[in-house]
């Protein structure tokens, strides 16, 4: 590749790199051009699966401003770059795995931090973000619930216990 030729690429990587949400990095050795464009399918269209030379892609991961992936950056290693929702795309590439025992998670890099492939483990492990929202306005709307009957609650013992003292008053007259 000449110099010209790597410059676009590396350019084209940064820009990746940096309008990514995550970024996860596998070796795919073994994996046929079919089960690559299969894997490429199932994370959506979102999110690109790019294999691209270790040191142009480390260059490119320097100048975008993601420190820390160079230890992951070796042997034959495919960048997968999120848009949007890193969860979703984490599930997918361990579900992948499952099926495809040559794909191997190496590690990544989501909201400044690192993860090596343990981390990017538990990241596909955490529900969705559409469960744990859910899950959220359900514990709130539970509380809401205890507020409101809390308010409601003072004024009516308030008004209860005005009631029995006139009552008795009206007994003893």
């Amino acid at each position: 590749m000449k110099r010209p030729e790597k410059e676009e690429v590396v350019a084209e990587l940064t820009g990746k790199f940096r309008n990514s949400d995550a970024i996860l990095l596998t070796e795919y050795r073994g994996l046929s051009v079919p089960q690559i464009a299969d894997l490429r399918d199932k994370l959506g269209r979102d999110t690109s699966y790019t294999v691209a030379k270790n040191t142009l892609a480390r260059i490119a991961a320097k100048e975008a401003g993601v420190e820390g992936l160079d230890e992951f950056i070796s042997g034959p290693t495919a960048i997968t770059f999120v848009k949007g929702d890193y969860v979703q795309a984490a599930k997918t590439l361990r579900d992948f795995t499952k099926a495809n025992k040559q794909l191997v998670v190496k590690g990544g890099f989501a909201d400044g931090t690192v993860y090596d492939d343990e981390g990017v483990q538990k990241l596909a492990d955490l529900e969705s973000r559409e469960v744990l929202l859910s899950k959220m306005a359900g514990a709130l709307k539970g509380t809401m619930a205890k507020a409101a009957f809390a308010f409601v609650a003072l004024p009516t013992k308030a008004v209860r216990t005005i009631d029995a003292l006139r009552e008795k008053q009206e007994k003893a007259a």
